[in-house]
């Protein structure tokens, strides 16, 4: 079975807030899994609905809230002021492109030690952060 343990990880948040398991999540579940990337509410309706037409956009809508809260899926919000969805995985961070929308993740031991060193010497203790670089990627720029 395709995605088990994000599977396993939706049953036990379904049951511990007394909420039913349904296949329609199921399939959202997958095909979010299976999108990759930053997608959006209306671009995963657009897959599930190829799926299965019987699934509405308020369904997704709310299904990504709930994979949001059970801690499989980050929402992220850029400039551009729409909610993307990730796979919830180990801390990166980004570069948007200002012209075409394209999200590149990235990850920088050097930034992340600078980041550690500044807290340090301020006294603060860094729970998370969020690093996002807006620009223009090669083909925008070539334009």
């Amino acid at each position: 079975m395709a995605h088990k343990a994000e599977r396993a990880a939706l049953s036990a948040y379904l049951e511990a807030k007394s909420l039913k398991h349904t296949r329609q999540r199921d399939v959202i579940l997958d095909a979010f899994l299976d999108a990759k990337g930053h997608v959006t509410s209306e671009e995963l309706y657009q897959i599930v609905r190829a799926m299965n037409p019987n699934i509405g956009y308020t369904t997704v809508y709310r299904t990504m809230k709930l994979l949001v809260d059970a801690g499989i899926a980050q929402e992220r919000h850029f400039d551009d002021g729409v909610a993307r969805y990730e796979i919830e995985h180990e801390h990166h961070d980004h570069l948007v492109c200002l012209e075409c929308g394209k999200i590149v993740e990235f990850e920088s031991p050097l930034i992340e030690a600078t980041q550690e060193k500044i807290a340090a010497e301020h006294k603060f203790t860094l729970k998370r952060h969020r690093h996002e670089l807006y620009g223009y990627c090669a083909s925008c720029t070539g334009r």
